[in-house]
């Protein structure tokens, strides 16, 4: 106990001599409060509880099992120790070491026989109560110590102890599965104990809750460890499975049953979440069927006959509600708190079935409040347990007043608002009664406690099969979980009641925790979904004789809009409402809306403009998010460019009719404009951005040079001090020492803005300067997270002025240069050269240097020289980072320099970034090498266009050596990761394109470019990717434009057409075949083809794969079938333009069979134009040289004949000229008739 209080000093009973305590700040966070001794120890102090521990265990150490007074002093000690708390939650400064802990309990268990059972029993409490409480992490010899003193128990002890053996046992294994390999057998072996106590069967609900306890801490996984063998855990699955479609014993109660499969609940999560689960048979569809039935266990109202198992299919009467049964009275789990005892029973289930109610008039059963209702709360009768009952007199007067002002507006389709649906009194509430407390004359107090306990452990069980249904979705493949869908998410019914879902959940929960579990359920169904939903299409009006199922979809999408926008309105819980505003936004990043009529997004737009000035920090940034998801979705959308084009005050009027009840009681943003919103008394800059009376203009008739109202939006949350100074949520402070907006809004509101410059950017071009210069103001500021976001946002606005600058772009739209160079002579010459030279922010070196490659090229050219010789100074110095990110990032930016006209013909620039990018492709890093291949491959390309630009100057002034290293290093990143070879190749067919024949001539050059060669043919057979092997062929057709490169006499010129015709017509990717093909139709004499062998098979390989062009079972591949046949007929007229006449006899021999035939019909649909129009056609056309008009292939036909004509040829040459000239001249003829 606490130590004796010393005696006062004179004077000191006096009131004014009070000891002084030290000041502490009011604060939730603050701990609680703890009265001091006059000696200055706190009461109860935690020395007290370590002082009685360490007094106990040095006794029970000193004790032996031969002692005379063992048992007496064993029950002293131990019941000492249990009268102690010893939990850190409470009183964190408890420092019991664990080791002590360990140690202590394996010296008892050797000390308590298991005779003794009360003793057992009482050591059996202590473990649990040790290391439950202090956390202790037990190692390995205690586990098995205690493992083998509570397995013995159960099998020696009487039954009546088993049920504290389990307790400790469930402690003992807690996440420590795997290593309990020992006594798996006995625990869940054929009759393991724990299968014995946890089946259906077993009599002692306690013992059997304890046993499911004990098994689902057997199946618990710690994040790091093993996971339990499989075999042990399916059959614990099975278990848990089996708890859930167990039905509750008659005489059993309703309270024990509920922990019962809370119990098994929690086993079957652990059980899915302790690795990959194989589902067999219809065992997901038991696991969805039972989690569903439970998702609404203690729901009144539902009376359903819930099926065994669900399938992907579900037939109607699975979902179907059950025939009424007026006669019957709700059971005590149905029955609402507030319901009479006689006599309404009916009405009450009137009021809760929403199951009765069509979904697609649920607009109609939200503005429905009962007369009676509105009475009961007009007398106060009703009495609120917590907050939360406040949702059902708020809301309903609320949501009565704002549903329709929403209609109105366009919000919702087939929603019931007109004023019928106010004038009927019997239709039901939207909040159930059972929402709000029974008054308490209704109830006697234990009967109202037993009702109140039993909804809370309702309550606790709905959110654990929510829970868990969450752990099923996470497991399960997302293609298999999609024919599920229709058993959770809301569809238009087609006739009769529609589905209970998790929309029913969502609207109709009394507890906010279980309606934010259902929104996680939904909100992790949604993601990832993209895929399935872009299905989804009702442009089109529906077919009348059957449903096409992408209307179906469409229907959910729209139900699904409809249904969480409901429970947008509806919603008070702070917690909840992020739920909500979080699904929306999953919702609206995965939903096909280019493919849906429009309107969803508006009302939803307009909606979620009053929160964001909730005073939840949580619903905020939730709020931002769903508008970055908006700005995201298919950018840019139409509907979504007309909302931004909106002027300020366009939605005012609408907006007035959707303010949520979060206005009136959580604004904080504008306090003295609560009672009348859209015209406040002192609105505020941001205010009055989002409540500004105007007059509803049409985009057309709105200026549109004005930045758009989100753009406004977020420039004035990143920047400007919050308006409400004595919110303590964790906010920045500016440089005048104003509070900013909490950092989590100001990121939140920064990636909106990059979301929105990415998407529509023509929309924000407008406010350039002051994005940047907010940009730079962010990247000055102290938090690395904002500075980094400063630094993407800068970024994002280069990529817009460059798309901006792209040929096929109206010039009329694009940013003046001489802002774009204004703009970016700001940003360099304010802080982010710090931010380059950050390095103890490595992240925000990568973005600094990722925002400096993206600056225009002609306006790089236009800055100052200065400028431009920091940029690539920087860069050039990051690349010997030892951070990989940045240094990956700095060879990238490099890689983007080397294409700026105004550097590429710098020959000091090129070899120093040459040089760095050989030294990055050494680097050990993977991420690092396939950057610099890239940035290789640009250099490369930068080595061309000078030769086609500078011409032989440029050629000159490089280094023989650099290009031989450049080379080599190309050639050894060939055998590298597929990502780093992709682009090696590429430089590869660029070096070889680019070498002079003085180089090609030296003995240095003789064997690197024979290995150079060699590893672009070794890639085009290889089983690379496919990327990988159309690369090597292009570089392989690159090489054969150097007319330097000895392909007549070469020994690696045979092996490269051998390759090339190899893939031609056999590979089974169209694009590879199209490469090759490309490729074999670059040489521009006939000495570069060979002999007449070599020549002859490259026409028969060209010939057979035009033949089989359309031999594929893949309609990804069938698609380029055409460029394919667009690229051989090409390739065939140009073997025939450049042949000989000891060629003839293989051509001839081709052409005069039924092989000719099918060749004359491709090469006519070629000369008329009518093959090449598939996807990719242009670009093939450019690779193979041929972008002319069908008289210009005639034409160069006719050149062909007329040589062909010319040549001299006798014997069995001139036979086979003659078919040739005959097959050319049949050719030409019938392309003129036609």
């Amino acid at each position: 106990m606490a130590a004796q209080a010393a005696p006062l000093a004179p004077g000191s009973a006096s009131r004014g001599a009070v000891p002084a305590f030290p000041p502490v700040a009011l604060s939730a966070e603050a701990a609680p409060f703890t009265p001091l001794g006059t000696d200055g120890w706190r009461l109860g102090s935690p020395s007290d509880v370590e002082q009685q521990f360490s007094r106990c265990a040095a006794k029970l150490r000193a004790l032996r099992a031969d002692s005379g007074q063992l048992k007496e002093e064993l029950n002293l000690l131990l019941d000492q120790l249990l009268s102690e708390n010893y939990n850190k939650t409470l009183e964190p400064n408890i420092n019991i070491r664990p080791e002590d802990v360990c140690c202590l309990l394996k010296h008892i268990s050797c000390l308590v026989p298991l005779s003794q059972e009360h003793l057992v029993i009482k050591l059996c409490q202590l473990v649990h109560h040790l290391l439950n409480q202090l956390k202790v992490i037990m190692e390995e010899r205690t586990l098995d110590v205690l493992l083998d003193y509570t397995t013995s128990a159960l099998k020696v002890c009487s039954t009546w102890t088993h049920s504290d053996v389990l307790l400790a046992l469930s402690t003992i294994v807690y996440g420590n599965g795997p290593q309990c390999h020992k006594h798996l057998r006995d625990l869940l072996g054929e009759d393991g104990v724990l299968l014995r106590y946890s089946s259906p069967s077993q009599p002692n609900i306690e013992l059997r809750h304890v046993a499911l306890t004990c098994m689902a801490n057997v199946c618990m996984r710690i994040p790091g460890q093993a996971s339990l063998d499989d075999q042990y855990r399916s059959v614990s699955f099975r278990v848990f499975l089996k708890t859930l479609q167990s039905t509750k014993p008659p005489n059993i109660d309703e309270l024990y049953y509920c922990m019962v499969i809370q119990a098994a609940l929690k086993g079957l999560q652990c059980c899915l979440s302790g690795g990959k689960w194989k589902f067999v048979g219809e065992e997901l569809g038991s696991v969805l069927a039972a989690l569903k039935r439970l998702m609404f266990q203690g729901t009144p109202g539902v009376s359903v006959e819930w099926p065994t198992v669900l399938y992907p299919a579900p037939l109607p009467q699975y979902e179907g509600l059950s025939a009424p049964k007026p006669a019957e009275l709700p059971t005590s789990s149905e029955l609402p708190s507030d319901a009479p005892v006689s006599g309404k029973t009916s009405g009450v289930r009137q009021a809760f079935n929403y199951s009765s109610i069509t979904f697609n008039k649920i607009s109609d059963f939200v503005l429905n409040v009962s007369p009676q209702n509105k009475k009961r709360k007009s007398k106060g009768k009703g009495k609120k347990t917590s907050s939360e009952e406040s949702r059902v007199d708020d809301g309903e007067e609320y949501i009565r007043e704002t549903v329709p002002a929403l209609q109105k507006g366009g919000g919702r389709e087939g929603g019931g608002g007109d004023g019928e649906s106010l004038s009927k009194p019997s239709c039901p509430s939207f909040y159930p009664s059972w929402k709000r407390a029974s008054s308490d004359s209704e109830f006697s107090d234990p009967e109202g406690s037993a009702q109140s306990k039993l909804r809370l452990y309702n309550g606790r069980l709905r959110q654990g099969a929510l829970h868990c249904l969450l752990a099923v979705v996470k497991s399960v493949e997302k293609r298999t979980l999609y024919g599920y869908w229709s058993s959770f998410m809301p569809d238009s019914p087609i006739g009769g009641p529609p589905p209970l879902t998790l929309i029913t959940i969502i609207l109709k929960d009394p507890s906010p925790k279980v309606r934010a579990c259902a929104l996680q359920v939904l909100s992790a169904m949604l993601d990832g979904s993209r895929q399935f939903l872009a299905v989804a299409e009702d442009t089109a009006s529906p077919r009348k004789s059957y449903t096409p199922f992408s209307f179906l979809l469409a229907t959910a999408v729209r139900e699904l809009h409809r249904a969480l926008t409901l429970a947008l309105l509806a919603e008070t819980s702070p917690q909840t409402l992020t739920q909500v505003i979080k699904c929306l936004a999953y919702l609206v990043a995965n939903a096909p809306y280019h493919r849906l009529r429009p309107g969803l997004l508006s009302p939803l737009w307009k909606q979620m403009r009053p929160y964001v000035r909730n005073r939840d920090v949580n619903v905020r940034v939730s709020v931002l998010t769903l508008y970055g998801a908006l700005v995201t979705t298919q950018a840019p959308l139409p509907e979504v460019q007309l909302l931004l084009q909106q002027p300020e005050g366009s939605t005012s009027g609408s907006s007035s009719g959707s303010l949520t009840q979060q206005d009136s009681a959580l604004s904080w943003r504008q306090r003295d404009g609560v009672s009348t919103p859209p015209t406040p008394v002192k609105p505020s800059l941001r205010s009055s951005r989002t409540h500004s009376p105007q007059v509803v203009r049409t985009p057309e008739e709105a200026d549109s040079s004005a930045p758009p109202w989100l753009l406004q939006l977020c420039l004035s949350l990143v920047t400007q001090p919050r308006e409400d100074q004595s919110d303590s949520e964790g906010a920045g402070t500016g440089g005048g020492g104003a509070a900013l907006e909490p950092s989590p809004v100001r990121l939140e509101a920064l990636q909106v803005m990059s979301h929105l410059v990415r998407g529509y950017f023509s929309l924000a071009q407008a406010s350039l300067c002051e994005i940047g210069q907010m940009s730079a103001r962010c990247v000055r500021e102290a938090d690395p997270s904002i500075q980094l976001h400063g630094t993407k946002l800068l970024e994002e606005l280069g990529t817009g002025i460059i798309q901006q600058y792209r040929a096929e772009n109206n010039e009329a739209v694009r940013v003046p240069m001489s802002q774009v160079v204004l703009f970016w002579s700001d940003v360099l010459s304010g802080p982010l050269n710090g931010a380059l030279q950050s390095e103890q922010h490595p992240t925000l070196q990568t973005s600094a240097c990722d925002a400096l490659s993206s600056i225009l090229p002609q306006a790089f050219a236009q800055l100052p020289d200065k400028t431009q010789l920091m940029c690539v100074t920087v860069l050039l110095g990051l690349t010997y980072s030892d951070n990989y990110l940045v240094k990956t990032a700095a060879v990238r930016a490099l890689g983007v320099y080397i294409l700026f006209p105004c550097l590429r013909e710098d020959v000091m620039f090129v070899a120093d970034t040459a040089n760095t990018i050989l030294a990055a492709l050494d680097d050990r890093s993977p991420n690092v090498r396939a950057k610099a291949a890239w940035s290789l491959g640009n250099l490369t390309d930068t080595l061309i266009a000078n030769m086609e630009t500078v011409g032989v100057d440029f050629q000159e002034e490089l280094s023989d050596m650099l290009l031989l290293k450049m080379l080599q290093a190309a050639t050894r990143a060939s055998a590298d990761k597929d990502r780093v070879k992709s682009n090696a190749v590429r430089a590869i067919g660029n070096l070889l394109h680019f070498l002079r024949q003085s180089q090609l001539t030296r003995s240095a050059f003789q064997s690197p470019l024979e290995d150079a060669v060699l590893a672009l043919v070794k890639t085009v057979q290889s089983e690379a990717t496919m990327k990988v092997r159309w690369n090597a062929c292009y570089a392989l057709g690159n090489a054969f434009r150097n007319p330097a490169l000895p392909l007549d006499s070469a020994p690696w010129s045979c092996d490269a057409f051998s390759s090339l015709c190899h893939v031609v017509s056999s590979c089974k990717n169209f694009k590879v075949r199209i490469k090759s093909a490309a490729a074999l139709a670059i040489p521009a004499n006939r000495g570069c083809y060979g002999d007449s062998g070599r020549f002859g098979c490259v026409w028969r390989s060209l010939a057979k794969a035009l033949e089989n062009s359309e031999d594929t079972n893949d309609f990804f591949e069938y698609r380029y079938s055409a460029s394919l046949r667009h690229t051989l007929s090409h390739a065939l007229l140009h073997l025939l333009g450049v042949s000989r006449s000891q060629d003839m006899p293989s051509l001839g021999a081709s052409l005069a069979g039924e092989e000719g035939g099918g060749i004359k019909q491709h090469l006519i649909r070629y000369l008329r134009a009518e093959e090449g129009g598939g996807d990719g056609a242009e670009g093939e056309k450019e690779m193979a040289g041929d972008s002319c008009t069908p008289q210009q292939r005639i034409g160069g036909l006719q050149e062909t004949l007329n040589r062909l004509k010319e040549l001299e040829a006798e014997g069995e040459e001139g036979t086979s000229k003659e078919m040739v000239v005959h097959f050319l001249e049949d050719l030409l003829k019938t392309c003129e008739e036609l």
